[in-house]
């Protein structure tokens, strides 16, 4: 790490207090076009504009993070860059922490260059949290973990993701060896290396429909755990993958909630039942 003072308390710091007032749900903001179509909206940065401003005002104050789809932005151009920058904004003024779901990952200077745009701060794209992928080695992330720790951010590495495709390579040496796990301890150990009281900004994502899922105990930060409702995890599994870090876990949760829309007021209800059944009590 640089060593220069953050000019915010450490993401860690801000979510623990974040899940302590709102729970432990944490909803997506995913304008894809089949949702946009649905929602009676264009597909093109407008659309998106008024599907992010709904689901602001749906949840917004409702959840303590909410996750942004990058790529259905980015699909729009400048005109949908403009309108990620908007929403990034705006999560903050709803009192939620903002993901940024781009899951960045390169080397040397390129990966020098995402840290500036999304973990910096004056940028246009800085954000509370970055996801990012460690499948260049997590030594190569090394700028991200330098400015998150500089501007009091956090990273969301991906350990042990829930889609199918990825039980080969993330599961590749057996549950104890694997490269998930590999990847959360040494994720752990930059935590341990933050030497800040509290959680460490440094999370990981593992998916609720992992069936042989990497050992949490360790990490001392944040996991972030899609899976739950379409992809067919239940609380249950959330319990059993997240295991002694279920406390500090993020619940993600993003089609259920949104296929209630365009209606503001059904989003928000459902949002409102599911954060009473995902707030998990904080460690003692």
């Amino acid at each position: 790490m640089s060593g220069g003072a953050p000019t915010r308390a450490p993401f860690g710091t801000r979510l623990r207090t974040a899940v302590a007032q709102r729970g432990n749900l944490c909803v997506g903001i995913d304008p894809h076009p089949a949702l946009l179509r649905a929602w009676g909206l264009p597909v093109d940065a407008s659309g998106t504009a008024a599907f992010a401003r709904r689901c602001l005002e749906a949840f917004g104050d409702l959840v303590p993070a909410i996750k942004v789809q990058v790529a259905f932005f980015e699909e729009h151009g400048s005109a949908g860059f403009e309108v990620l920058e908007e929403v990034l904004a705006s999560c903050g003024q709803s009192g939620a922490l903002c993901i940024a779901d781009a899951k960045r990952g390169d080397i040397g200077s390129t990966m020098q260059g995402y840290a500036r745009a999304w973990l910096g701060d004056g940028s246009p794209l800085a954000c509370d949290a970055l996801t990012v992928s460690p499948y260049l080695g997590v030594g190569a992330l090394d700028p991200a973990f330098e400015a998150a720790a500089d501007s009091g951010r956090g990273l969301f590495v991906l350990a042990r993701t829930s889609n199918p495709e990825a039980g080969e390579l993330q599961g590749a040496g057996g549950p104890g060896g694997s490269v998930a796990a590999s990847v959360v301890d040494e994720v752990g150990r930059r935590n341990a290396e933050l030497s800040v009281p509290g959680p460490g900004s440094f999370g990981v994502v593992v998916g609720a429909t992992v069936a042989d899922p990497p050992e949490l105990s360790g990490l001392r930060g944040p996991v972030l755990m899609p899976g739950v409702g379409h992809q067919g995890a239940d609380i249950g599994d959330v319990r059993r993958v997240a295991g002694p870090a279920l406390p500090d876990t993020l619940v993600n949760i993003s089609r259920h909630v949104l296929r209630q829309g365009p209606d503001v007021d059904a989003m928000r209800a459902t949002v409102t039942g599911l954060v009473r059944d995902y707030q998990f009590a904080p460690p003692t």
